[in-house]
């Protein structure tokens, strides 16, 4: 019997995901957890694993096209087998075609109701990701031709839509509204006197000839000769709608408080030898991982999301790390009950999710359901920074880079110690300055207090 294909959900909050490239096409054969496919989301690019082995059928969604997480997206089986007939969505119909909508030249009236994510009687499936950007641009969905499977709006059709609206409303502006026009935008010698007072008053017929017909046309709107426009990449479109949501949706607060890790740096030089023997190594991270598991214990309110019914104080002490792709992004694999997690284990767990992350072999799960995100912008030499809070949850605690510094201690004598800037940045929503404070210095004395 033919094996049917899914899109995976490859997240907590991720309902959809775009095919990037099959790896086997129509006619291949392929072993099971063989390669598939590459799938990518808002979070995550992955390789998706054959789940049995035999020949590709057929491939029901084309590379490139968004489907919500459930639909079917190709066959599996043996060959010239006969494969079901279902649709492509994912509850086995296909999407509803939207309305056709004359295009208004972007009016920008906003729709009768806001948008909503779900199954729509005109509109076909609404993913969350259109819905919400329908509804922070004031968007009518009608007025958009779905260009996915079934006729279902996209994310890029929101976005094309949005760009067409812009161009058109300045098209439509006057010269003194739009920039590089009018007076308002006048050069600086010409706004401010500064140009020769003998120079000839403009003639009217200059009117007739527009100056921007007469300067050469620059390779895109704001880019001068020898410019160079690099394209956004999917991740990183991804990564700067997420950071913006994040300080939409948050107050963000960062408390600063200093370390001294004289004794962590003493355990790591007394034991990484006997962690390298049993494969692991040893660097600082894990020591922030598990002081940081140790205070969330006690500090439930920072395990927590911010829901509109009340703080959800999260069971499970699960810790994302955040891992640099260079510049591709920024991931954030998640150490799933952090707390059962010897310093050992969390040595492992860092170095194997953190190398898996840069290859691109993260499976869906452990990038999903993190509660509290640590990130250690101390490897580049930062010393301190303020963090953008990986939503919905309350906080997220940056490390910096670990310093020797003359510091005064007992009885006002100096020593030079090995310090470190450890910042918290939290939801004011959730969390007051106080239990904010009373948190971190609890991580610090912990560090150095490490035995």
């Amino acid at each position: 019997m033919a094996t049917r294909i899914v899109m995976p959900k490859l997240g907590e909050s991720v309902v959809e995901g775009t095919i990037g490239r099959w790896v086997k096409q129509e006619g291949e054969t392929i072993e099971e957890f063989e390669t598939l496919l590459e799938v990518a989301s808002d979070k995550v690019d992955t390789e998706v694993p054959s789940p049995a082995s035999g020949t590709v059928l057929k491939i029901i969604v084309p590379e490139g096209e968004t489907v919500p997480a459930g639909t079917t997206i190709a066959w599996i089986g043996e060959p010239e087998e006969d494969i079901p007939e279902e649709g492509g969505g994912a509850d086995g119909q296909t999407a509803t075609s939207p309305q056709e909508a004359e295009t208004a030249g972007g009016n920008g009236q906003p729709a009768a109701a806001p948008p909503r994510a779900g199954r729509d009687s005109d509109l076909g499936f609404i993913s969350p990701v259109v819905a919400r950007m329908a509804r922070e641009e004031n968007v009518d969905l009608t007025q958009i031709r779905g260009t996915g499977q079934g006729g279902r709006i996209t994310r890029k059709d929101v976005r094309d839509y949005i760009e067409q609206r812009k161009r058109e409303r300045m098209e439509e502006r006057p010269a003194w509204e739009t920039p590089g026009e009018g007076d308002l935008f006048r050069p600086t010698e010409l706004q401010f006197g500064t140009a020769s007072r003998e120079a000839p008053p403009a003639q009217p017929e200059a009117a007739e000839t527009p100056a921007r017909e007469e300067r050469p046309a620059a390779p895109a709107a704001g880019m001068a000769p020898g410019d160079r426009l690099v394209p956004h990449s999917r991740m990183r479109r991804s990564i700067a709608e997420h950071m913006v949501i994040s300080k939409r949706t948050a107050p963000h607060v960062t408390t600063v408080m200093e370390a001294d890790l004289q004794r962590v740096v003493r355990h790591r030089e007394a034991n990484k030898a006997a962690y390298e023997r049993d494969g692991a190594r040893l660097t600082y991270t894990p020591y922030f991982i598990a002081a940081a598991v140790a205070v969330l214990k006690a500090y439930p309110q920072v395990n927590a999301s911010w829901t509109e019914e009340g703080l959800l104080l999260h069971g499970e002490i699960n810790v994302g790390i955040a891992t640099s792709l260079g510049e591709e992004g920024l991931i954030v694999p998640v150490i799933h009950r952090a707390d059962s997690y010897s310093l050992l284990g969390l040595a492992r767990a860092v170095a194997d999710l953190a190398g898996r992350a840069r290859s691109r072999q993260l499976k869906p799960d452990e990038i999903k359901n993190g509660t509290f995100t640590i990130t250690n912008h101390g490897t580049a030499g930062s010393l301190f920074a303020t963090p953008v809070i990986n939503q919905p949850q309350v906080g997220i605690l940056g490390v910096g880079a670990i310093q020797k510094r003359p510091v005064v201690v007992d009885e006002d004598a100096i020593a030079v110690r090995p310090m470190v800037y450890l910042s918290l940045t939290f939801d004011h929503r959730a969390l007051d300055g106080a239990s904010a404070d009373a948190f971190l210095s609890k991580v610090v004395e912990t560090l150095e207090n490490w035995s």
